[in-house]
């Protein structure tokens, strides 16, 4: 009797722990950014945080673009796609949401015009698996 009941309360003490990609991603989301922003990426760069929205499935880096960078119009659409996109593709890191299909969101802040979205994409399972 001891024993079943042991083995019982240790099964249910193992399936209690077990949380889901999505309570994975925002936990980690979270502690990430307690612990390691405001992160300067760049010279002209910072990582201010990272969210996890469970609506969209969707990973968010928000940055802070600085100095000479900080200018409406700078940045190239292309480019910044390209580059952001090549660098999710190489990415292991992020390869347990990756093949869970989540979208990682990416938005860039101006500093000098506060509240101004310099630049700002979004990929899906179908960007990131060409």
């Amino acid at each position: 009797m001891r024993k079943t009941l042991l083995t019982v309360m240790a099964a249910l003490l193992l399936t209690a722990c077990q949380e889901t990609l999505e309570e994975k991603a925002a936990k980690e989301a979270e502690i990430y950014t307690k612990k390691n922003c405001p992160a300067r990426i760049a010279d002209n760069l910072t990582m201010d945080s990272l969210t996890y929205e469970q609506q969209t499935r969707t990973l968010h880096y928000y940055y802070t673009i600085t100095g000479a960078a900080d200018s409406v119009g700078l940045l190239n659409p292309e480019t910044a796609r390209s580059a952001l996109l090549t660098e999710l593709k190489n990415t292991t890191s992020m390869m347990a949401y990756k093949e869970a299909g989540f979208a990682f969101a990416y938005t860039y802040h101006s500093q000098r015009h506060r509240g101004t979205v310099l630049y700002e994409t979004v990929f899906k399972a179908k960007d990131y698996n060409q």
